[in-house]
């Protein structure tokens, strides 16, 4: 599975390729309905992953190697094996217990009909009935994603004052901030009126349609104000990050204003065409939003939930996101997903604004679109009647040496999910000191990036074309070039490209370049 231990041990990695902070995904006791994502509890480890006092020396270790800890906090559900949960069924209707919960009575005159039209996030309806203690068919409890993880009444003030302790007791634990899961979700319009959208996983809204009733409610931002007084509250620097999936970026914008969460991951960036315009229109929607509330942007190109960019740009139709590819699926290129992805990383890591990784895109790792039907586990594709793959594909173990068992990852072949034979040419030793690897052009990113303040902007468009993106920052001139011919390098030392100019020092196409002038 891996574990604690096995991060920590691995931490000279991240410091050696030169990012800041890493962010885990849940390490908490849970069920593993959803990867981690259906807590139990919020303030211990789970067994498959260590103990307390392992996360303890991790983010001591982190702390000595100059890097920050983000942790995961999920705050719109919990598991239903939470102690709060099983103490909600057997209270019945109307008990102070179920009022943590969103538990609603069905509607028919038996009430065996869902309370609303809902559907969950990874297939099916939104709704589960429970059985009552005195053993008849009762109320129904909402969950927009499986069933193992009812969703929380955020009206209630019992579940706003137990995730203040949450953050207290990992604050105090010295971890630098928290990603919060789902956040906006967290608030439902209060009619839980029916919505007959369907609901993709983990999806922007539709600007064109209302906003969906169980997304990015007005109420959600009282939530955030009160946490960012928690956080601003510990010395030092914290942060809060939103995953949140709301389009328009001035919407997202909300979430970042001067008295609420620091940064949000900005998907509209994820989801954009491997086009100049796409890119270009993107790139000034995000910068202009989040200027307008004094916070910084943040991009972001792969990330645990969807195709990992380097087999995503492979596609036919490249951009966008899919909910995972396998056997039978249109497969992507890989020869042109890697080259389209080197240099997206290259215009990413260019932009003012933060910068958010995917553990083992600094190798280039596709999707493992192969990945056998059997060895999934991921909820949505059971729950969508094996129509949606789900996000496995992306979550694979990475492989650290071409020829230990699991690529280095345990002890034997054995890995939690199966890793794909091709993976032996993208593992670090193979690309540690290799000119021209993946590997090294992100370390060579990262360091440039930090030396010339590209994070701080600002950026000053240079050619905004159909075919060519070009702009300055930080001293730097940077050109992407989308066309099929080959462009004019910037005048200036070339201090990092995608790939190889051709002969005539020119930029190919799928190429970015970083030149100092």
């Amino acid at each position: 599975m891996g574990d604690l231990p096995g991060i920590t041990a691995r931490l000279g990695h991240l410091t050696e390729l030169g990012v800041d902070a890493v962010w885990l995904s849940p390490f908490y006791p849970s069920p593993q309905a959803d990867a981690g994502y259906d807590v139990a509890d919020y303030r211990d480890v789970d067994p498959l992953f260590g103990r307390l006092s392992d996360a303890d020396a991790l983010i001591a270790e982190a702390r000595a190697r100059g890097l920050r800890v983000i942790v995961d906090l999920v705050p719109n559900h919990t598991s239903s094996a939470h102690r709060w949960f099983r103490a909600a069924l057997p209270a019945g209707p109307g008990s102070p217990e179920r009022a943590r919960y969103v538990f609603r009575d069905g509607l028919g005159p038996a009430g065996d009909q869902p309370p609303n039209d809902w559907q969950s996030v990874f297939g099916g309806p939104a709704w589960t009935r429970v059985t009552e203690p005195d053993g008849r068919p009762g109320q129904w409890y909402l969950h927009l994603f499986d069933t193992g993880q009812p969703d929380l009444n955020w009206d209630n003030p019992e579940v706003r004052e137990e995730f203040l302790d949450v953050l207290r007791f990992w604050l105090d634990r010295g971890v630098d901030g928290f990603r919060v899961d789902v956040a906006h979700g967290l608030v439902k319009q209060a009619d839980l009126t029916n919505w007959q959208e369907p609901q993709e996983i983990l999806s922007g809204n539709d600007v064109a349609k209302p906003r969906p009733p169980m997304w990015d409610q007005d109420g959600v931002h009282e939530v955030y104000r009160e946490w960012r007084r928690l956080v601003d509250s510990y010395p030092g620097e914290r942060i809060l990050v939103a995953e949140a999936w709301v389009e328009p970026a001035e919407r997202l914008a909300r979430y970042v204003r001067p008295d609420e969460m620091h940064q949000a991951f900005n998907f509209e960036h994820l989801l954009a065409a491997w086009t100049a315009p796409a890119q270009y229109a993107v790139v000034t929607r995000s910068l202009e939003a989040t200027d307008a509330v004094g916070a910084p942007t943040t991009w972001v190109l792969s990330n645990h939930d969807v195709v990992r960019h380097a087999s995503r740009l492979g596609l036919t139709t490249a951009g966008g996101r899919l909910n995972g590819i396998g056997i039978g699926d249109p497969q992507p290129d890989a020869a042109v997903g890697l080259r389209r992805a080197r240099a997206a990383s290259l215009l990413m890591l260019a932009l003012p604004g933060s910068a958010y990784l995917y553990q083992g895109e600094e190798l280039g790792l596709p999707e493992h679109t192969t990945l056998p039907d059997e060895a999934r586990q991921d909820p949505t594709w059971e729950r969508s009647g094996h129509t949606q793959r789900g996000r496995d594909g992306c979550r694979v173990p990475l492989p650290w040496e071409a020829d230990a068992p699991s690529y280095g990852f345990g002890p034997t072949d054995a890995s939690w999910l199966p890793q794909p034979p091709s993976w032996a040419e993208y593992a670090l030793d193979r690309q540690r000191d290799v000119p021209g690897s993946t590997y090294e052009m992100y370390r060579a990113a990262l360091r440039l990036r930090r030396e010339h303040g590209l994070a701080r902007g600002p950026l000053a468009w240079l050619s905004t074309g159909d075919e060519v993106l070009a702009f300055r920052n930080g001293g730097l001139t940077v050109l992407t070039n989308f066309g099929a011919a080959a462009v004019p390098a910037p005048t200036g030392e070339l201090l990092c490209s995608s790939a190889p100019l051709d002969e005539d020092g020119r930029v190919p196409t799928d190429v970015t370049v970083w030149v100092r002038a």
